[in-house]
């Protein structure tokens, strides 16, 4: 019968992230800032590719550093992703986590208009103002709507991690994404198929740990 050598819960976390920089230090050259977020999207999934498909705009870390110093929210694309930021460490910022999906008027105006509710969640978010840090991670079209409202009609969120994991339309969101189409809003993203609410929920929380030693950015 197999029995774990590590039981204590600091100890496998921390051998966890031994074994994982073992890993990707001979192959990959990150900068600290990058290589915090790439390990913590690893160690949440346990998914070495997305050492090599995610993306980061030059100016991700600032804006989130910024963001997070004026106190504003993190908006997310579904419950999944509200519920596993850190909510201690976005109260200590003056921050909170918003899922505009699950109030019963995006659900109404996405019914009449006949579009997802993902679509009408980031019209919603847009509608609020102030910017705010967008957590996409399960659905392309509240990707694809974010970048068309930064285009279109000139919403400035401070910064989109947009990870959504799916086959219909999720990479070609995330490439418009790593593209610039959203310029001059920064961005995360990760190339292809996969990405997910874990991957997404561990970028925003690998930046916060970051962020009380972050340059910021200017608005």
């Amino acid at each position: 019968m197999f029995r774990p050598g590590i039981v204590e819960p600091s100890a496998i976390e921390t051998r966890s992230f031994e074994i994982i920089d073992e890993e990707l230090s001979p192959h990959f050259r990150f900068g600290p800032e990058e290589h915090a977020v790439v390990r913590r999207v690893i160690h949440a999934t346990g998914d070495f590719e997305f050492a090599r498909t995610l993306r980061f705009h030059p100016g991700c870390f600032g804006a989130f550093a910024a963001a997070m110093r004026r106190g504003a929210p993190v908006i997310c694309d579904v419950q999944m992703v509200q519920a596993g930021v850190n909510k201690a460490a976005l109260e200590a910022f003056g921050s909170r986590a918003l899922c505009p999906l699950a109030d019963a008027e995006t659900a109404e105006a996405a019914k009449a208009a006949g579009h997802t509710r993902s679509i009408e969640a980031m019209r919603r978010a847009a509608s609020f103002g102030g910017g705010g840090v967008l957590a996409l991670g399960n659905a392309p079209t509240a990707l694809a709507e974010a970048v068309r409202l930064v285009v279109e009609a000139g919403w400035r969120p401070d910064l989109i991690i947009g990870m959504p994991v799916g086959f219909v339309s999720a990479a070609e969101s995330k490439e418009a994404l790593a593209r610039g189409e959203a310029e001059p809003v920064p961005f995360i993203t990760c190339l292809g198929r996969k990405g997910g609410s874990a991957a997404t929920v561990a970028a925003v929380n690998a930046l916060l740990r970051l962020t009380p030693s972050l340059a910021v950015e200017p608005r």
